[in-house]
Protein backbone atom coordinates (compact mmCIF):
# COMPACT_ATOMS: atom_id res chain seq x y z
CA UNK A 1 0.00 0.00 0.00
CA UNK A 2 2.61 2.74 1.23
CA UNK A 3 5.14 1.80 -2.31
CA UNK A 4 1.66 2.33 -4.25
CA UNK A 5 1.21 6.13 -2.57
CA UNK A 6 4.88 6.46 -3.49
CA UNK A 7 4.64 5.33 -7.46
CA UNK A 8 1.39 7.58 -7.23
CA UNK A 9 2.97 10.67 -5.65
CA UNK A 10 6.21 10.20 -7.99
CA UNK A 11 3.91 10.13 -11.29
CA UNK A 12 2.34 13.02 -9.96
CA UNK A 13 5.49 14.92 -9.44
CA UNK A 14 6.83 14.12 -12.77
CA UNK A 15 3.77 14.69 -14.66
CA UNK A 16 3.45 18.40 -13.31
CA UNK A 17 0.50 20.67 -12.24
CA UNK A 18 -2.67 19.31 -13.21
CA UNK A 19 -4.12 22.66 -15.14
CA UNK A 20 -1.49 22.72 -18.29
CA UNK A 21 -0.99 26.49 -19.15
CA UNK A 22 -2.55 28.12 -22.29
CA UNK A 23 -0.92 27.32 -25.27
CA UNK A 24 0.65 31.31 -26.19
CA UNK A 25 3.28 32.02 -28.85
CA UNK A 26 5.30 35.27 -28.91
CA UNK A 27 5.75 37.35 -32.12
CA UNK A 28 8.35 40.48 -32.35
CA UNK A 29 6.89 43.18 -34.15
CA UNK A 30 10.30 45.38 -35.46
CA UNK A 31 9.11 48.92 -36.38
CA UNK A 32 10.69 52.33 -37.64
CA UNK A 33 10.07 53.45 -33.87
CA UNK A 34 10.98 50.27 -31.93
CA UNK A 35 9.78 46.75 -31.47
CA UNK A 36 7.26 45.37 -29.82
CA UNK A 37 6.81 41.94 -28.68
CA UNK A 38 2.65 40.62 -28.78
CA UNK A 39 1.75 37.67 -26.84
CA UNK A 40 -0.93 35.38 -28.74
CA UNK A 41 -3.58 34.02 -26.75
CA UNK A 42 -4.54 30.69 -28.57
CA UNK A 43 -6.36 29.16 -26.23
CA UNK A 44 -9.17 31.80 -25.76
CA UNK A 45 -8.82 33.41 -29.45
CA UNK A 46 -7.58 29.81 -31.82
CA UNK A 47 -8.75 31.14 -34.83
CA UNK A 48 -7.73 34.90 -34.82
CA UNK A 49 -4.37 33.84 -33.15
CA UNK A 50 -3.82 30.93 -36.29
CA UNK A 51 -4.93 33.74 -38.47
CA UNK A 52 -2.12 36.22 -37.06
CA UNK A 53 0.65 33.34 -36.70
CA UNK A 54 0.12 32.19 -40.56
CA UNK A 55 0.58 35.89 -41.53
CA UNK A 56 3.86 36.24 -39.37
CA UNK A 57 4.88 32.94 -40.80
CA UNK A 58 4.89 33.50 -44.58
CA UNK A 59 6.14 37.00 -43.44
CA UNK A 60 3.52 39.12 -44.94
CA UNK A 61 3.74 41.58 -42.23
CA UNK A 62 7.14 42.42 -43.34
CA UNK A 63 7.21 46.00 -45.44
CA UNK A 64 3.52 46.64 -44.15
CA UNK A 65 3.38 49.87 -42.29
CA UNK A 66 1.25 51.36 -39.29
CA UNK A 67 -1.06 53.50 -40.95
CA UNK A 68 -3.48 54.93 -38.47
CA UNK A 69 -3.72 56.19 -34.93
CA UNK A 70 -6.89 56.91 -33.33
CA UNK A 71 -7.31 58.78 -30.25
CA UNK A 72 -9.99 57.68 -27.76
CA UNK A 73 -9.85 60.34 -25.09
CA UNK A 74 -6.72 61.61 -22.46
CA UNK A 75 -4.53 58.76 -22.81
CA UNK A 76 -6.46 56.15 -24.94
CA UNK A 77 -6.78 55.02 -28.18
CA UNK A 78 -5.32 52.90 -30.72
CA UNK A 79 -2.78 52.18 -33.12
CA UNK A 80 -3.15 50.20 -36.61
CA UNK A 81 -1.09 48.37 -39.07
CA UNK A 82 -2.04 46.03 -42.10
CA UNK A 83 -1.01 44.39 -44.98
CA UNK A 84 -1.35 45.54 -48.51
CA UNK A 85 -4.88 43.91 -50.44
CA UNK A 86 -3.00 42.01 -52.64
CA UNK A 87 -1.23 39.90 -49.93
CA UNK A 88 -4.11 39.23 -47.84
CA UNK A 89 -5.16 35.64 -47.24
CA UNK A 90 -9.16 34.79 -47.06
CA UNK A 91 -11.24 36.37 -43.98
CA UNK A 92 -11.60 34.74 -41.25
CA UNK A 93 -14.45 33.30 -38.70
CA UNK A 94 -15.49 35.97 -35.92
CA UNK A 95 -14.16 35.62 -32.79
CA UNK A 96 -16.19 38.12 -30.04
CA UNK A 97 -14.74 39.28 -27.01
CA UNK A 98 -18.18 37.98 -25.30
CA UNK A 99 -16.89 34.49 -25.98
CA UNK A 100 -13.44 34.71 -25.41
CA UNK A 101 -13.49 36.00 -22.19
CA UNK A 102 -10.56 39.19 -23.46
CA UNK A 103 -11.48 42.71 -23.53
CA UNK A 104 -9.98 46.06 -24.85
CA UNK A 105 -7.63 47.19 -22.38
CA UNK A 106 -4.23 49.24 -22.68
CA UNK A 107 -2.31 47.04 -24.59
CA UNK A 108 -4.83 44.17 -26.06
CA UNK A 109 -4.21 43.27 -29.55
CA UNK A 110 -7.36 43.21 -31.91
CA UNK A 111 -7.91 42.75 -35.42
CA UNK A 112 -9.80 45.19 -37.46
CA UNK A 113 -12.93 44.19 -39.76
CA UNK A 114 -15.92 45.43 -41.51
CA UNK A 115 -18.81 42.78 -41.31
CA UNK A 116 -17.91 39.82 -38.73
CA UNK A 117 -16.66 37.30 -40.85
CA UNK A 118 -14.24 40.01 -42.92
CA UNK A 119 -11.16 40.33 -41.05
CA UNK A 120 -8.24 39.00 -42.56
CA UNK A 121 -5.06 41.14 -41.35
CA UNK A 122 -5.30 44.81 -40.63
CA UNK A 123 -3.87 44.58 -36.60
CA UNK A 124 -4.89 47.40 -33.81
CA UNK A 125 -3.41 47.68 -30.50
CA UNK A 126 -4.96 49.42 -28.27
CA UNK A 127 -3.62 52.70 -26.06
CA UNK A 128 -5.96 52.73 -22.46
CA UNK A 129 -9.37 51.27 -22.00
CA UNK A 130 -11.10 51.00 -24.88
CA UNK A 131 -13.31 47.87 -24.24
CA UNK A 132 -15.94 49.85 -25.81
CA UNK A 133 -14.64 47.93 -28.54
CA UNK A 134 -16.13 44.66 -26.94
CA UNK A 135 -18.84 42.91 -28.37
CA UNK A 136 -22.37 44.03 -26.87
CA UNK A 137 -20.82 47.64 -26.21
CA UNK A 138 -21.14 50.00 -29.10
CA UNK A 139 -21.18 47.37 -31.83
CA UNK A 140 -23.37 44.19 -30.98
CA UNK A 141 -20.03 41.91 -32.13
CA UNK A 142 -17.48 44.15 -31.42
CA UNK A 143 -13.54 43.60 -32.58
CA UNK A 144 -11.89 40.29 -31.83
CA UNK A 145 -9.22 40.40 -29.19
CA UNK A 146 -6.45 37.73 -29.46
CA UNK A 147 -3.43 38.69 -28.00
CA UNK A 148 -1.91 41.43 -26.00
CA UNK A 149 1.66 43.28 -26.09
CA UNK A 150 4.01 42.53 -23.11
CA UNK A 151 6.89 44.73 -24.53
CA UNK A 152 7.35 48.02 -26.37
CA UNK A 153 4.00 49.88 -24.97
CA UNK A 154 6.71 53.30 -25.57
CA UNK A 155 6.64 52.08 -28.96
CA UNK A 156 2.97 51.87 -29.53
CA UNK A 157 2.87 55.60 -27.80
CA UNK A 158 5.65 57.07 -29.88
CA UNK A 159 3.47 55.62 -32.94
CA UNK A 160 0.10 56.94 -31.42
CA UNK A 161 2.01 60.57 -31.32
CA UNK A 162 3.57 60.63 -34.86
CA UNK A 163 2.97 63.11 -37.48
CA UNK A 164 -1.19 62.78 -38.73
CA UNK A 165 -2.19 63.89 -42.45
CA UNK A 166 -5.09 66.63 -41.76
CA UNK A 167 -6.84 65.72 -44.93
CA UNK A 168 -5.47 61.87 -45.56
CA UNK A 169 -8.38 59.34 -44.40
CA UNK A 170 -12.32 59.09 -45.46
CA UNK A 171 -14.90 59.33 -43.32
CA UNK A 172 -14.42 59.15 -39.17
CA UNK A 173 -10.71 58.27 -40.05
CA UNK A 174 -10.09 61.68 -41.38
CA UNK A 175 -7.03 62.90 -40.02
CA UNK A 176 -5.89 59.32 -38.24
CA UNK A 177 -3.81 58.41 -41.16
CA UNK A 178 0.00 58.36 -40.14
CA UNK A 179 2.12 60.60 -42.43
CA UNK A 180 4.67 59.16 -43.01
CA UNK A 181 3.43 55.70 -42.29
CA UNK A 182 5.45 53.62 -39.45
CA UNK A 183 6.98 50.85 -41.58
CA UNK A 184 7.27 47.26 -40.05
CA UNK A 185 10.39 46.13 -40.94
CA UNK A 186 10.05 42.41 -39.51
CA UNK A 187 8.04 40.37 -37.41
CA UNK A 188 8.80 36.88 -36.25
CA UNK A 189 7.70 34.29 -33.99
CA UNK A 190 9.77 34.15 -31.05
CA UNK A 191 11.18 31.23 -29.96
Amino acid sequence: MAFRFVLLALFFCLAGPATAQPPTARVLIETGEGNIVVEVDEARAPVTSANFLNYIERRLYDGANFYRAMPGGPERGLVQAGVEHSRRLPPIAHEPTSRTGLSHVDGAVSIARDAPGTATADITIMIGDMSYLDAGRVDPDGYAVFGRVVAGMDTVRRIHAAPKSATEGEGTMRGQMLSPRIPIISARRLP
